[in-house]
């Protein structure tokens, strides 16, 4: 078994389960904002919508075709608009309070913290994360993650998101250490498994849903559907 140096984790989809934290704030504020009096036919609706346009303008983001605050400004507008819902009506206050809301919820993978336990004792870990630096550093801190990880990488101070490999270039220069001691988790095969194989880190594609693999090109070091399965790799 190789020896690696330093592990790498994304954050959000990987260790923090963001489809659960999202779906609690977003029933939350379905209720407090009555959402259902500007066209919004149900928090689940709500939901659905917001996975798509949010992955939508994410998708957008990666590609530097939209910046932090442009993303802000226009995600529920587009969401109520998808939805065929009163866009004129949203609460101004709505996204600063979705934002911090979210960031503040505790829900993680099945095996996180057991497994960073594990690694802990083994390894120096690191986040590399395209998430923002503040709503990153509150999910962290929120659901005890904080003292596990040495550094947190995140694109918004680099100025490169993955997969650009400068992101993890930067993230190497930071831990003086060289690609192939180091290896990379996360759940997206584009961003944390293609940016990994940029500079010849070995990669853990984490698939909880086991998503057929559909891009091309694109073969992990290791494959995952639970995080208690790191134990037998590292």
């Amino acid at each position: 078994m190789k020896n690696y140096q330093h592990i790498f984790f994304d954050l959000d989809h990987t260790l923090w389960d963001f489809d659960t934290n999202v779906r609690e704030s977003l029933q939350e504020i379905f209720h407090l904002y009555t959402l259902k009096n500007l066209g919004v036919q149900s928090h689940e609706h709500f939901y659905q919508a917001f996975i798509e346009i949010n992955y939508g303008l994410w998708g957008l983001y990666n590609k530097g075709q939209i910046d932090k605050a442009g993303l802000r400004k226009i995600r529920f507008k587009k969401i109520f608009e998808h939805l065929g819902a009163d866009s004129y009506g949203i609460p101004t206050e709505m996204e600063e309070d979705f934002m911090n809301r979210t960031s503040c919820k505790t829900n993680l993978f099945p095996y996180s913290l057991e497994v960073l336990d594990y690694l802990k004792g083994k390894y120096p870990l690191h986040i590399i994360t395209n998430g923002f630096n503040e709503s990153q550093a509150l999910k962290i801190n929120s659901s005890g993650l904080k003292d596990y990880f040495q550094l947190v990488i995140t694109s918004e101070t680099t100025g490169h998101r993955k997969p650009d490999r400068r992101i993890f270039e930067y993230a190497l220069d930071q831990v003086n250490c060289g690609a192939r001691n180091c290896i990379m988790i996360g759940d997206n095969l584009e961003s944390d498994i293609k940016g990994a194989q940029e500079v010849n880190m070995d990669q853990i594609y984490f698939n909880p849903h086991q998503a057929e693999v559909t891009v091309r090109d694109i073969s992990p070091t290791y494959s995952i559907k639970c995080l208690s399965e790191l134990q037998s790799i590292l």
